[in-house]
């Protein structure tokens, strides 16, 4: 036994917690007593009162549901806008011309809210495996009133107050409340997200799977609920376990946007299908004829087959009997149906055609017992020479449930993308069934002790490079999308009306240029794609009239022209060159234009566009015309 070292920390080296003391004999004695409250543990008074008799006790509040300190305030989160961009990064990025992938850096309760618009109702399938709240710190921001600046400040990208990160400890009294309030504006932002086909699909453990389900219930509603995956993730007995029980598995909890929505199944074996005897039905397959029910359960279902010719009796086992009754039974028989075994030790077994199979698919099991962590551990140990994630989920599993849920050109998300697992995983699916899946991955730039790649987002942006590239070198005909395009959080473009109370006059002049100073036309052009709602993979193509640069952005859905001088004597070339390239795209859908605010000479430049271009589109192809 090795010495244990008392430091200052250690509960020996204090006097007696009697509070600790009071809540343990509670525990022991009440333990429906205990609660998460605002500060930490807290007594329910109300079953309090109805454990001692108390008559002024109601259940007047009583309903069915999860509830916790904060959940009103989660809720609120969750439908507050965010103030934020997303900039553009193509220098981190891979085939950032022609890429329909998306990798995000940043917070992403931020990042999903400013996806809203562009993004809403066109995802098939979100697949997040969450901080299991295991008593570990998960880094996450949790000061809402400026969340932006918040994540800036807790990432190094800006001066901060040198506040700590998010944690959430065993020691904590607001253990699961901590949690809760993480996950639920996420996954309620992410629900809008969905297409009316779509999965959410979330891996966790015996730590929050139950809380997790009634959150899911009280936000997918429990009709939507699939299953309770049970995956089988350790390969080897943990012999440390310090209960003696060694935790194998792991879920994956499903639920659907709609009721209607269900898993592909899993395609039947083909090669188990032949005709060894030429049975002029056609290629078959042996099935079992063993029921499911004891001799107690179905008595009909548990007798003697008996051979014919030679007299063979096959015994029911006592706690199957056999798959149909006797009756059905004889008439397999007389149909040559039944195989009967050479050996003495052997079972009957039923012929199948295929032609009476009446789906290629058959369930998917509930108990995945194939892929285990290991086979994550050591693929990215291969890829990337690294053992810094303990439990990295394996890309096969994520290909299992891709798979099972989206089809040509559905669209993906992981907002807790991690290594970048689920991403890699689109790609082997595509390989495999040369379908065009996308995804977009979403990362907080989380520090790790790697001295090449500092943050987990660098480790994922490295990962999904590598393994874009393994991929293609493996498969030289393979000629789908391996790129991805990176964007990174931060504030809006636009500056915000601040004026200064004592200097109103001097606010106005500074404000007379409403856009950041050092953001490019590219952070600019992108900001305006969420704000219009517009996908950030929209191709994006250029022109010069009058010496402007002018973008055309989704063939021709939207215009910006964000030149710095516009002068009177150039507002003519400039709107007929614009019209002529509107009329060359000839876009299905109505055009807006958006122009540099402070680009315009004066407003009588401004103004000439404006009614050049609307005079020259009929008003029901025109969305709007808007400066910034």
């Amino acid at each position: 036994m090795s010495m244990h070292k008392m430091t200052a920390d250690d509960p020996l080296s204090k006097s007696a917690d009697l509070l600790a003391e009071n809540i343990e004999k509670l525990k022991s004695l009440f333990p429906e007593l205990l609660t998460e409250g605002p500060q930490g543990v807290s007594v329910n008074v109300d079953v309090l009162k109805g454990l001692v008799g108390d008559a002024t006790v109601s259940d007047g509040e009583e309903k069915y549901g999860l509830n916790w300190h904060g959940k009103r305030l989660a809720r609120q989160i969750a439908l507050t806008p965010s103030t934020g961009t997303l900039r553009p990064c193509p220098e981190e990025s891979v085939d950032w011309d022609n890429t329909q992938h998306l990798m995000i850096e940043g917070d992403n309760l931020e990042v999903l809210k400013l996806l809203q618009k562009s993004y809403a109702g066109k995802v098939k399938l979100i697949y997040i495996d969450p901080p299991y709240n295991t008593g570990k710190d998960f880094v996450y921001p949790d000061d809402f009133r400026d969340n932006i600046r918040n994540y800036l400040e807790l990432t190094g990208q800006v001066d901060g107050e040198g506040r700590k990160i998010s944690s959430n400890t065993e020691a904590s009294g607001r253990f699961h409340t901590d949690w809760l309030n993480m996950m639920y504006p996420r996954l309620k932002i992410a629900r809008s997200l969905l297409s009316s086909n779509g999965f959410c699909i979330i891996s966790c453990d015996d730590g929050e799977a139950a809380h997790l389900r009634l959150l899911m219930n009280d936000l997918f509603g429990e009709e939507n609920f699939i299953a309770q995956f049970v995956w089988k993730a350790r390969k080897f007995t943990d012999t440390r376990a310090i209960t003696n029980i060694s935790t194998d598995h792991e879920y994956i909890i499903a639920y659907s946007r709609t009721p209607e929505v269900n898993f592909r199944g899993t395609e039947r074996d083909e090669s188990k299908f032949e005709n060894p005897d030429n049975d002029p039905r056609g290629d078959w397959m042996s099935r079992s004829i063993l029921g499911l029910a004891n001799k107690q359960q179905r008595p009909n279902l548990h007798y003697d087959i008996i051979e014919p010719g030679n007299g063979r009796i096959f015994p029911p086992k006592e706690d199957t009997g056999w798959r149909y009754s006797q009756e059905k039974m004889q008439e397999l028989i007389r149909d040559k149906r039944i195989l009967f075994p050479q050996k003495e030790t052997g079972r009957p077994r039923e012929k199948k055609f295929r032609s009476e199979m009446q789906s290629e698919f058959i369930s998917f099991r509930s108990i995945i017992d194939d892929i285990h962590t290991a086979n994550g551990t050591e693929e990215l140990r291969e890829l990337m020479s690294s053992n810094l994630f303990s439990f990295p989920k394996p890309t096969e599993l994520i290909v299992k449930i891709i798979n099972q849920t989206t089809n040509e050109n559905d669209l993906m998300l992981d907002f807790f993308s991690g290594s970048g697992t689920s991403s890699h995983a689109v790609w082997i699916q595509n390989n495999n069934d040369s379908y065009k899946r996308r995804f977009i991955a979403i990362q907080l730039p989380e520090p790790i002790p790697h001295q090449e790649y500092p943050t987990i987002a660098d480790f994922c942006k490295e990962r999904l490079r590598r393994a874009g590239a393994k991929i293609k070198r493996e498969n030289p005909l393979f000629s789908g999308d391996t790129g991805f395009r990176v964007f990174k959080l931060d504030t809006s473009n636009i500056r915000p009306w601040q004026p200064l109370r004592e200097d109103l006059a001097g606010s106005l002049l500074a404000h007379t240029e409403h856009l950041v100073d050092g953001r490019s036309e590219q952070d600019i052009l992108f900001e305006l794609l969420l704000k219009l709602g517009l996908e950030l993979t929209v191709p994006i193509d250029q022109k010069i009239f009058a010496g402007k640069t002018v973008y055309s952005i989704g063939l021709g859905a939207l215009m910006v022209c964000l030149d710095q001088h516009i002068r009177r004597n150039e507002v003519e070339p400039l709107a007929q060159g614009i019209l002529a390239w509107w009329q060359e795209l000839d876009p299905a859908v109505a055009i807006q234009f958006v122009f540099r605010d402070s680009g315009f000479a004066d407003d009588v430049a401004k103004t000439n566009l404006a009614t050049i271009l609307e005079q020259n589109i009929p008003a029901k192809r025109l969305a709007g015309i808007r400066s910034i």
